[in-house]
């Protein structure tokens, strides 16, 4: 069993899941950065390389097979720091010295123009696809309905995110669980029964019977892989707020007249 309590072999069975190769450690970065409310141009090089570090070691934590870029971008970060903590060298001026972070703001701010980009025009390929004449009655129905909020997907940040605001506040492990009682594939099965006559449910609420924090990852681990497989999609109200879990079989049945 491990500090944080999980004893990973026993509570994900050896699962293995891999990181989609859209979502890099210039997405956990941003993350951290909105998270924490950062002015990117002023990165608190410390506390960002803390964070950094805790995410990559719950990624390990939850066998999430971690790609290479993620552990040279630790390296990067561990090295810009221990740039910023050296003394500055007082035969040579701040100007020609320069900012160590100034690199990696240049990096991010490229990534997040290209990510807006990609953005935009995803939304206006949904608008084209979403584009379809609608029935009488089904116009008439939308007026009494209540307005749909507006959702947005998540990646996996936040759902790491929010999955490790869960753990924070769970009890420690007492009693070893072993992997007779633990199964991802159990797991798995008990979250599409739950969403069989649901089209969205709340992502706490998919934790609800979970008293441990090995009964939690498994838990995590299976939603990692319905979404995975396409199964599930996960939606956020507003960054860092409601995470809903939506069952696209159920989303995309034509309406009972």
């Amino acid at each position: 069993m491990d500090s944080t309590g999980i004893n990973q072999t026993e509570a994900v069975n050896i699962y293995n899941i891999k990181v989609p190769v859209f979502e890099g450690p210039f997405d956990l970065l941003l993350h951290l950065i909105k998270e924490d409310k950062i002015d990117i141009y002023d990165i608190p090089i410390a506390l960002i390389t803390g964070k950094y570090l805790q995410y990559i070691e719950m990624m390990k934590e939850l066998n999430l097979e971690i790609a290479g870029e993620f552990l040279v971008m630790a390296a990067t970060l561990i090295h810009i720091k221990s740039r910023m903590l050296l003394p500055p060298d007082e035969e040579v001026t701040a100007e020609e010295q320069g900012d160590p972070r100034l690199e990696l703001v240049q990096r991010l701010l490229e990534y997040q123009t290209f990510k807006d980009a990609a953005l935009v025009l995803r939304e206006k390929e949904d608008e084209w696809v979403n584009v379809f004449h609608r029935e009488p009655a089904q116009e008439e129905a939308s007026e009494t309905e209540e307005p749909e909020l507006s959702l947005f997907d998540v990646n996996l940040f936040d759902l790491l995110g929010a999955f490790k605001k869960m753990l924070d506040n769970a009890p420690p492990e007492v009693v070893e669980i072993t992997r007779e009682v633990l199964t991802v594939k159990d797991r798995i099965a008990l979250i599409m029964e739950m969403l069989e006559n649901k089209e969205t449910i709340r992502f706490e609420d998919l934790f609800a019977e979970d008293k441990s924090r090995s009964q939690l990852v498994v838990t995590f681990v299976a939603l990692l892989e319905l979404v995975r497989l396409g199964l599930l999609r996960a939606y956020q109200e507003k960054d860092f707020g409601n995470i809903w879990l939506i069952n696209p079989q159920k989303k995309d049945e034509p309406a009972a007249v």
